[in-house]
């Protein structure tokens, strides 16, 4: 259980997220079902809904962190919990008017993809504030266990949903989910600490006229994570170790269920039981740091992570491709339960409080942004030396990844400017 001031406010935090991330899981793929299976969607329509409206979600993201910043991230999440789950229902609702379009769903995963960062950039400024630094690893792990549970247990029985009550069955529960979500955080109660700001070096701006959002804020979060020689090389890291990895998920499919001639289910089956271990690593990772510092398991789960895929470009067919894909899972996403809540627990401690959303939004924008480009990177390698290749070269790249992970634990902020000491409350 995590001590501290606030335990009870973690309590209804944690249950917004894992209700809003199973939510999620369940809903896996929901929008390419619903164009194929409802609209009888062209190929081309349905990889812009796969990677178009996230990307453009993120892009959208941008803006919002500088606004959320200084404003109260309990009323935000709510917010965010709230958009999204008008905007998924208005899926269902158009269907059962038969006005429903392939462009509907693009705009929908826009604002939803948009509104995912914004959440879980204010979920991550928010846990800062009501748990104490001491125990940010344990939450963090709370989180991540939750992520993989939601991630083993969510698609299938999505799936399963899908095929007894239809396929607009996982968005209504998707949307309700998110409602079940704002009702667990509006239930947090609680004084929400009121946001700060750096008291500024300019004059204050004329009566009447408040403080604006500036062109310049917008590039807050990249200027923090470049100039910080904490974050900067987790930054790097993690972006292109998850770009990589989801380059060549599409490519495995392809793989699996066209050449080997694998079954939907077994594909399933394959991501779903090696989940388990990131239930097990997420266990693990406070006992590593509690022996032997976050700094060796930073290092030691981040390069054993980047060791696995390449494996992938070797799987063949029947019982014993089967087994091995899950072998190769399995400790990938084990070695990913370790390092992720170390990981989110280090960049919170290093970025200052003033500071976390912009640089939540800018890494998870990033994040996004890559993945997109890389996936299409990858598929026109793909068509050009065929998938197992390409999963290959994604292998191979990935071995090269823990060059970029940091060699020693900095000890903090941003190295050219010093941390703002007077503070003002800001008006929201």
């Amino acid at each position: 259980m995590v001590a501290g001031r606030t335990p009870g406010r973690f309590g209804w935090l944690w249950a917004a997220y894992g209700v809003s991330t199973f939510g999620t899981r369940f809903a896996f793929d929901a929008f390419a079902l619903v164009a194929v299976l409802v609209l009888d969607a062209h190929p081309v329509e349905v990889s812009l809904l796969a990677a178009v409206g996230p990307a453009v979600g993120a892009v959208l993201s941008v803006p919002l962190g500088p606004w959320v910043e200084f404003r109260r991230k309990r009323p935000v999440m709510i917010a965010t919990d709230l958009l999204r789950c008008a905007v998924l229902l208005s899926v269902p609702a158009a269907y059962a008017l038969g006005a429903l379009t392939v462009a509907q769903l693009l705009v929908v995963s826009v604002v939803v993809a948009a509104a995912d960062i914004t959440f879980h950039a204010a979920v991550g400024a928010y846990l800062k504030e009501i748990v104490p630094k001491e125990e940010l690893l344990v939450a963090n792990g709370r989180f991540e266990a939750t992520t993989w549970t939601a991630t083993m247990l969510g698609p299938p029985l999505g799936g399963a949903a899908i095929g007894w009550l239809g396929p607009m069955t996982t968005v209504v529960a998707d949307a309700v989910s998110h409602l079940l979500s704002a009702g667990a955080l509006r239930a947090a109660g609680g004084e929400d600490r009121r946001p700060v700001r750096p008291v500024p070096r300019v004059p204050p701006a004329p009566p009447g006229r408040g403080a604006r959002l500036r062109a310049g804020d917008l590039l807050d979060g990249w200027r923090y994570i470049l100039a910080s020689p904490a974050l900067r090389p987790l930054f790097l890291n993690t972006v292109l170790v998850s770009g990589l990895i989801m380059a060549s998920s599409p490519l495995l499919v392809v793989l699996m269920v066209g050449p080997l001639g694998f079954a939907p289910w077994q594909y399933g089956l394959a991501f779903a039981v090696p989940c388990v271990g990131g239930l097990i690593g997420s266990r693990l990772s406070r006992r590593l740091v509690a022996r032997f510092g976050s700094q060796r398991v930073l290092r030691v789960a981040g390069t054993l992570r980047a060791c696995w895929s390449l494996g992938l470009a070797f799987i063949g067919p029947g019982t014993a491709g089967l087994v091995l894909v899950m072998v190769i899972e399995f400790g990938l996403i084990t070695c990913m339960g370790v390092f992720n809540p170390v990981f989110a627990t280090r960049r919170l401690e290093r970025t200052p409080a003033d500071r976390v959303v912009r640089t939540l939004s800018a890494w998870s924008a990033t994040s996004k942004a890559v993945v997109a480009a890389l996936t299409a990177l990858w598929g026109l390698l793909a068509a050009l030396t065929g998938p197992r290749t390409a999963i290959g070269v994604a292998g191979v790249l990935l071995l090269a990844t823990p060059l970029l992970l940091p060699r020693h634990d900095h000890d903090g902020g941003h190295p050219h400017e010093p941390e703002p000491a007077p503070l003002r409350a800001e008006e929201a």
